[in-house]
């Protein structure tokens, strides 16, 4: 359905917001969203203050929200104000676009009336437990679905939530809560708000009944859980493992960025959502038996990665999810030891090598408009690997030093695969051009034929590279395996195709066995 409202638009320049990295058109300051929610009805009824600079001048720009269609469902705008003179508009499909003068330079605020149901991104349902629910679900860009926004990564907003519902029900959302008002018997306002810029994809909320546990404090961030009271204990349990592994982030990564953080119990799609300092996991994480820490340390560690260093575009989703996944493992490596992190990598690299059968394409892929796509082994598990493999090219020191400067320049911010190479070359005074295109920007990985003899006291072992296209180039860690239970390892460096190479030694080989502590991305050649 489109709508229009007073002036002829056809005549008018208009402005729409860049969905690339670079200089937008608009840029949103600040959202403060008043949203009224029903005990019975799925009818949301808002007001959305956006406060707005402009970086050009306009007679009219574009922001995101879904229109209502004929199944009922969509936002339909019914005012919209510029501070406090009534301005024309009109919706059509995911636009919403507001006719007024703006200029270069300006800040502006506008007040957007609206009300509807929701077609996505806000989930009003029951939850397992036949309970009425209301979660947020804003990933990749639902967050159009029911709130008026710039719902793009590279555009950061504080975000003030209002939320009125009936007070049975507890509300939890980014940021300290204000406030909590009891308005009438059958209403509740509570008021969260962010003191720190957030992309949509991670402004949340949550109505539900919980049971809210205060779990603790780890350097002064209050750590809470919110669970449904029908299984408190076991949600107790399970959450309560966050504390140390945010511990051990914010000793390893940088402070934590965000004033709280919230462990809920809810009803996303997603096995978690990484909403900023509220966490949404799926209703069955609770089981009481403590399964989740690997669940837990990857939803975390997306607070400082993907919520505060936030990817420029969506083709660098690897700098979120990858960054997530290898923090997850280096977790495992902190909490249970170094056989532990091989184990979970051997497993990444198999999903990789899986991925990759049905799939030949690289990490940062330009050009995706189903952002769902990108949720594949190549953004977690080979994101993953990539940096794994960067940490042994360039040692401990050297990788942490650059992952926590990469952090402490984009926090709060925006970055691309660029700029974390050119951090991680200024930190190690390398050239890692190589590096970072081949593992990155280029489809698939090492497939290794590999011959070997032992003759006349000189080991000869001839390696092939037999993926298509190209061939890369990586160091490689040999093991020797004598007949008498000893053990050799040598470093070679593959640069060709195909190369031999040899060495002497007075026992005899029995076995050579290729990457043994388990730091390359390869997979080996069979038939």
């Amino acid at each position: 359905m489109k709508l229009f409202h007073a002036l002829p638009l056809l005549l008018l320049p208009i402005v729409i917001y860049t969905q690339s990295w670079g200089l937008p058109n608009l840029d949103v300051l600040q959202y403060q969203f008043h949203l009224e929610l029903d005990k019975t009805s799925d009818v949301i009824h808002g007001v959305a203050t956006v406060t707005i600079h402009f970086n050009h001048d306009a007679d009219r720009f574009r922001l995101d929200l879904i229109a209502g269609g004929a199944d009922g469902k969509g936002m339909r705008v019914d005012s919209v104000f510029a501070d406090t003179l009534a301005i024309p508009y009109s919706q059509s499909d995911s636009s919403l676009f507001l006719t007024t003068r703006v200029l270069e330079g300006s800040t502006q605020h506008f007040k957007i009336y609206y009300h509807g149901i929701p077609r996505d991104g806000l989930y009003i349902g029951q939850n397992k437990f036949g309970d009425r629910t209301i979660f947020s679900d804003n990933w990749p860009n639902r967050a159009q679905n029911w709130i008026p926004c710039v719902d793009h990564p590279s555009d950061k907003a504080y975000v003030r939530w209002e939320i009125v519902a009936p007070p049975q029900v507890q509300v939890v959302a980014n940021g300290r809560l204000v406030e909590t008002v009891n308005l009438d018997p059958d209403h509740q306002l509570t008021v969260y708000a962010s003191k720190t810029p957030l992309p949509t994809k991670v402004m949340a909320i949550g109505a539900a009944p919980f049971a809210v546990q205060q779990v603790g404090e780890i350097r002064d961030i209050p750590v809470t859980s919110w669970v449904y009271p029908e299984n408190r204990e076991a949600g107790y349990f399970d959450y309560g493992l966050a504390m140390p592994i945010l511990d051990f982030y914010i000793e390893q990564l940088g402070p934590y960025p965000f004033a709280k953080l919230a462990n809920v119990q809810s009803t996303t799609r997603f096995g978690g959502l990484e909403n900023a300092s509220n966490i949404f996991y799926f209703e069955n994480s609770v089981t009481g038996q403590g399964r989740i820490k690997r669940l837990l340390a990857h939803e975390i560690a997306h607070q400082w990665f993907g919520n505060s260093a936030t990817e420029a575009d969506w083709s660098d989703i690897w700098l979120s999810e990858g960054f997530a996944t290898y923090c997850t493992d280096l977790y495992t490596e902190h909490a249970m030891g170094r056989d532990s992190l091989v184990s979970y990598l051997q497993k990444e690299r198999q999903s990789v090598i899986n991925y990759q059968k049905k799939a030949s394409i690289p990490v940062v892929q330009e050009g995706v408009t189903d952002y769902f796509k990108l949720l594949n082994p190549n953004s977690y598990q080979k994101g993953a690997w990539v940096l794994h493999m960067l940490r042994h090219r360039i040692g401990d020191q050297s990788f942490w030093m650059g992952i926590r400067e990469y952090y402490r320049r984009y926090a709060l911010g925006n970055a691309s695969t660029a700029d974390f190479q050119a951090v991680m070359e200024e930190v190690t005074g390398e050239d890692l051009e190589n590096f970072f295109q081949q593992w990155l920007f280029t489809p698939g990985h090492p497939v290794l034929d590999v011959d070997w003899k032992y003759k006349g006291k000189v080991l000869t072992l001839t390696l092939k590279q037999t993926q298509q296209p190209g061939h890369f180039h990586f160091p490689l860690e040999l093991q020797f395996r004598f007949k008498d239970g000893t053990k050799s390892i040598q470093k070679v460096e593959v640069t060709e195709e195909q190369q031999t190479f040899q060495w002497a030694y007075d026992g005899e080989v029995t076995d050579v066995i290729l990457d043994p502590e388990t730091w390359l991305l390869f997979e080996l050649a069979t038939g």
